[in-house]
């Protein structure tokens, strides 16, 4: 391999530490997005607390050699962005698919979820997941489904029970 200058082995390195340390990376081409979407994108990507930024190829592909990440090397051509997601992967996929809904001029490429390569598919069916606190609420709820269920089938009894002696008080008060 060719010696490569410090600030280029710098930008390698921080390019790598992103790969390794998010939960998901999409990468995106860009091209054809006029000033003004692309700053109402990368507004979107930083409300969201997603990084994104504009990467060269040769950079990235070895970064991702690197990081162990093989597969990439078909898509890492023409204009590549990259949008990390250190906390939550379906967060940043939601926000590029409605995004390239919208613009047609923004492509997927492929993405790394967990250090495996995915492409524009499973992008896609991550970004349909519901967000992570729908899911825990649906967990939480059917945990507690059974637990109020059997307090439920508790209380009935007890109520049966104030029932008949209510019924018995009245039957002796009326005898």
């Amino acid at each position: 391999m060719a010696v490569i200058r410090p600030e280029k082995a710098a930008k390698v390195a921080e390019i790598k530490e992103l790969l390794t340390a998010s939960k998901c990376t999409i990468l995106v081409d860009f091209c054809g997005l006029t000033v003004a979407q692309d700053t109402a994108f990368r507004r979107k990507m930083r409300e969201a607390g997603v990084k994104y930024g504009v990467v060269k190829n040769t950079m990235l592909r070895i970064a991702a050699n690197e990081a162990g990440i093989e597969g990439l090397e078909p898509v890492l051509e023409k204009n590549t962005a990259i949008a990390v997601a250190p906390e939550d992967p379906v967060a940043v996929a939601k926000i590029i698919c409605d995004f390239a809904k919208e613009n047609k001029a923004l492509t997927i490429k492929a993405g790394v979820l967990d250090g495996q390569v995915i492409d524009e598919a499973a992008i896609k069916a991550l970004a349909e997941l519901p967000p992570k606190e729908v899911l825990i609420a649906k967990m939480l709820g059917s945990m507690n489904a059974p637990i109020s269920g059997f307090v439920n089938v508790l209380q009935g009894t007890v109520r049966n029970v104030v029932y008949a002696l209510e019924a018995v008080r009245q039957q002796k008060e009326s005898a």
